[in-house]
């Protein structure tokens, strides 16, 4: 059990203890998309969701989402991050997320770019489940990571 990193010599789970890595800055992005029908997209494009504004709504809950992920994932460190972005790209059978998450400390940001694309994509299902309950949320991915001891990485395109 040596090589897992978050359990202990007992085999009990724990919080690894990062005081010993340099502080660097690290950036993660995440995506994901959420498919719905065409009328539901072309609401949300021409704001008629009753509920409101969908994807300035979705993007306040991604940006909070990631502010609360160690409340979520069990081992996850808090972190101050220095910034997360929210961004869609809308199209007739959808809405794509993408989030990233920087930030200045002894570990990645990972975990909150990926919370962030999904509470994104949950919340736009919230607001548009009256037009449409059959929608889908999928594809939540980890497409880069930069900063800290294992260096960058890039998902394949």
């Amino acid at each position: 059990m040596s090589g897992l990193t978050h359990i202990d010599a007992d085999g009990s789970a724990r919080m690894v203890d990062v005081s010993a890595k340099n502080v660097t800055v690290r950036e993660a992005v995440a995506t994901g998309r959420i498919s719905m029908s065409a009328d539901a997209a072309r609401a949300i494009a021409d704001g008629l969701v009753k509920k409101g504004d969908v994807l300035a709504v979705a993007r306040i809950a991604g940006i909070m989402a990631a502010k609360k992920t160690a409340d979520l994932i069990p081992l996850c460190h808090p972190l101050p991050l220095s910034a997360v972005t929210v961004e869609f790209a809308l199209d007739e059978s959808g809405v794509t997320a993408t989030a990233t998450a920087r930030i200045a400390a002894q570990t990645g940001v990972e975990m909150e770019a990926m919370t962030a694309v999904s509470v994104a994509l949950l919340t736009i299902y919230d607001m548009a489940k009256a037009m449409d309950k059959a929608m889908v949320i999928g594809n939540v991915r980890l497409l880069s990571k930069t900063g800290g001891k294992s260096g960058d990485w890039r998902a394949e395109p």
